[in-house]
């Protein structure tokens, strides 16, 4: 096996355990799969931890979220205000250079909650059509995220409509 096609396998396997561990509502989890300071070799005594490196996250209908700090929040956010969330990817495709990897993705997610507990109903859920790009950065500890950004996909008839619509 070559190099190369261990790095791409690794960065699959970082990207998957960023989806499983959301899946789960693993705060720590999603936490120390984004890069840090330290991953980028920075003092934090001279350089604002939240801004070294600048980690960015957009999320569908969201402005983008710079600095690690601004993007754990958002995701600490998301975890407490949804009761259940699986994404289905399809479409993954990876590119390595160097120390930096590219992920694109579409993210086919099912939300709702509550999440299934000892046989209850899950409540309504409502699924969604999303495209993702994760880049990620090689660390001494592996392969960590630099930056997320995720866009809704229109539905067809949502295309049309906008169509016919006047200017």
């Amino acid at each position: 096996m070559t190099a190369a096609h261990t790095d791409v396998e690794r960065v699959e396997a970082a990207n998957a355990a960023f989806y499983e561990a959301l899946e789960r509502g693993d705060f720590e989890q999603v936490s120390s799969l984004w890069l840090t300071p330290a991953d980028l070799g920075v003092d934090e005594t001279y350089h604002d931890p939240a801004d070294t490196g600048v980690v960015s996250c957009v999320h569908p209908g969201w402005p983008v979220l710079t600095g690690r700090g601004e993007v754990l929040r958002s995701y600490a956010l998301i975890m407490a205000n949804t009761d259940y969330i699986q994404f289905f990817l399809t479409d993954v495709h990876v590119s390595v250079t160097g120390d930096t990897a590219v992920v694109t993705c579409t993210e086919n997610i099912l939300s709702g909650g509550p999440a299934p507990d000892d046989g209850e109903e899950l409540g309504p859920l409502v699924g969604q059509l999303v495209v993702a790009t994760n880049v990620f950065r090689r660390t001494p500890d592996g392969w960590k995220l630099w930056s997320h950004h995720a866009s809704p996909v229109l539905a067809e008839n949502d295309e049309a409509e906008d169509e016919e619509t006047p200017s």
